[in-house]
């Protein structure tokens, strides 16, 4: 099964939310829909940048399960500039 990940970057956070509330809403999102394989969160040029890995049949089911990490993390946070992108290899190409 191929793995996906959905890439995020962090805005402002909504009123009451604490900024490690963040990750775990987002990866409880995708594990609803799916197997989680890993996740993680860094920071990039400065913004905290969340990123999302899992598993899903086709590039259908993974466009789903994006946006309900993305509706997931924009109910905390500003979601900002989320990228899917599926594994090739040893590569990782947008899905668009």
């Amino acid at each position: 099964m191929p793995s996906y990940r959905i890439t995020i970057t962090i805005g402002a956070l909504r009123p009451g939310v604490k900024p490690e509330q963040v990750l775990p809403a987002a990866t409880e999102a995708a594990a609803a829909l799916t197997t989680v394989e890993a996740f993680d969160l860094g920071i990039v040029a400065g913004a905290p940048r969340i990123v999302i890995r899992f598993t899903a049949d086709d590039e259908s089911v993974a466009r789903r399960v994006a946006v309900h990490v993305i509706q997931a993390t924009h109910a905390v946070a500003e979601a900002l500039h989320p990228k899917l992108t599926r594994r090739d290899g040893g590569r990782w190409y947008v899905v668009r």
